[in-house]
């Protein structure tokens, strides 16, 4: 049996990836070793800023104080139970998700250990309402797990493995007459996200997000909003939806919920939504156990005690500026909301730029052609984006001398 050694070249570990895992992930870009607040580093000891965050995962960073306190103290304490019981921390979260959902008398949580698991609820919600039909968006991304990606609405991602489940169609995002026309009698359910993170931190209109609810409405269908990127503080508001004013039926969450542990979580709003699902009709082992919950208290009780609310709204206006103020030929602008935005280039160089930053110290994520997603700690501080914002014109140069 191998065993780890921390004098161990980044090369040596990435070798044995190849011989252990499955590489459904491709050959991985680098070996972190550990964190602090928004900075990771590798086994060489090299650091990098972390504009990706897990992918909207690592909402106090890493290593955040409150965070390990709050695990440490609950698996000193106890870590797992079935589910044939319940404790105190599940129990407070699931109150506490609520309250900031601001939620009717009668909604419910139901705690899962991702998002796709979380949809997978959401779907099995829908068909309780005796009807199959879903209409997801063009762009939309959904999860990987069989009827998560009969949602999620890339090709690439769906065809090889189909058939889906039936019954699913796409419509245009943002295209209010589009939904409207999609969604009949025998539609279950609407899926939309307030913000397509991996379509490129697209927002949603909120008189799109209204039009969705004045539709599912008329027609007895559940409007269903992934919050799983947009969720727990990611845009500014607790939940992306809240910035449109509407009530939706349900809506999906995990990411930075757990700050690094994995969980996710079906909200149902009222008690009509809520009773829709009865004792035996789904279950998770791991879902919602004493650790996990720990963790996303202590995530929800520091977004709130620190005020990162109001610093996410601040820190993405200032990362807003800073990049309009750079003036670049070659960056056509930024999209999203708080710090799940995008920076849109002129031509299809995110690829390159994100290598480019790789070896500069910046971990950024190249999520469409020609668009870099920037999701960091809700933690990071106006000089650590300035720092990116200032080498940015510097890995574009770079990235074009390298694509032919």
């Amino acid at each position: 049996m191998t065993t780890s050694d921390s004098t161990e070249s980044q090369q040596a570990v990435l070798h044995r990836y190849a011989r252990s895992l499955i590489t459904v992930f491709g050959a991985p870009q680098l070996v972190l070793e550990r964190g602090d607040g928004a900075w990771v580093w590798d086994t060489d000891g090299k650091r990098y800023l972390d504009l990706v965050g897990g992918i909207a995962v690592n909402a106090l960073g890493h290593n955040h104080p409150a965070l390990v306190a709050a695990v440490s103290k609950q698996v000193g304490e106890m870590a797992h139970i079935s589910n044939f019981y319940t404790s105190r921390v599940q129990v407070e979260l699931a109150e506490r998700i609520l309250e900031i959902a601001q939620a009717p008398e009668g909604s419910g949580v139901f705690f899962a250990n991702s998002g796709a698991e979380a949809i997978e609820a959401a779907i099995k919600l829908s068909r309780r309402t005796c009807r199959t039909g879903i209409v997801a968006a063009e762009g939309a991304f959904h999860g990987r797990t069989t009827g998560a990606l009969a949602l999620t609405h890339k090709a690439a991602y769906r065809d090889p493995f189909t058939p889906l489940i039936p019954d699913v169609s796409h419509v245009p995002y943002n295209d209010p007459e589009a939904l409207r026309a999609a969604v009949t009698s025998d539609t279950a359910a609407v899926v939309l996200e307030p913000i397509q993170g991996e379509a490129g931190a697209i927002v949603a209109d909120p008189a799109y997000l209204q039009a969705a609810r004045e539709i599912t409405t008329a027609a007895g269908a559940l409007l269903i909003i992934d919050e799983v990127q947009t969720g727990v503080g990611r845009t500014g508001d607790w939940f992306g939806f809240q910035s449109s004013g509407i009530v939706p039926d349900a809506i999906t969450l995990a990411k930075g919920l757990g700050g690094g542990l994995p969980i996710g979580a079906l909200v149902t709003f009222g008690p009509a939504v809520t009773g829709l699902l009865t004792a035996g009709q789904h279950g998770s082992t791991f879902g919602g156990n004493p650790l996990v919950a720990a963790a996303g208290l202590s995530v929800l009780a520091t977004i709130e005690a620190d005020s990162l609310l109001d610093h996410v709204t601040e820190m993405g206006e200032h990362l807003v500026g800073a990049v309009e103020a750079l003036g670049h030929p070659d960056i056509e602008g930024v999209r999203g909301r708080g710090l799940l935005r995008a920076i849109v280039l002129r031509s299809d160089l995110s690829a390159a730029v994100a290598a480019a930053g790789r070896e500069a110290g910046f971990l950024i994520n190249p999520v469409a052609p020609n668009a870099i997603r920037l999701v960091p700690p809700l933690v990071v501080t106006s000089d650590e984006l300035d720092l990116f914002v200032a080498a940015l014109p510097a890995l574009i140069a770079t990235a074009k001398e390298s694509t032919p």
